[in-house]
């Protein structure tokens, strides 16, 4: 899975969950979602869910903290440094 695709898919997901009904124009890969209201610290609990249930990331080697979930790219960038090696 390219970086573009997993961008694309954590882009639907905050949509999804976060967003639902609302303009999601701005939500480019640089949008703060946590200064902009758009995650809170429950929603940082579930995104770290999905993007390790997902991508199948381990727990235990994840660093928790708001940076690493800031913004798209932020993510992206996570779940790159993170992922298993493919097989």
């Amino acid at each position: 899975m390219s970086s573009t695709d997993i961008a694309g898919e954590i882009r639907a997901y905050v949509a999804a969950e976060f967003l639902a009904g609302e303009d999601t124009a701005d939500l480019t890969g640089d949008y703060d979602l946590i200064d902009s209201g758009v995650i809170d610290s429950l929603g940082l609990v579930r995104l770290l869910s999905h993007v390790t249930h997902v991508y199948q990331l381990p727990v235990d080697e994840i660093e928790f903290g708001p940076d690493n979930f800031r913004t798209v790219d932020a993510i992206v960038a996570l779940v790159e440094d993170h992922r298993p090696a493919a097989v």
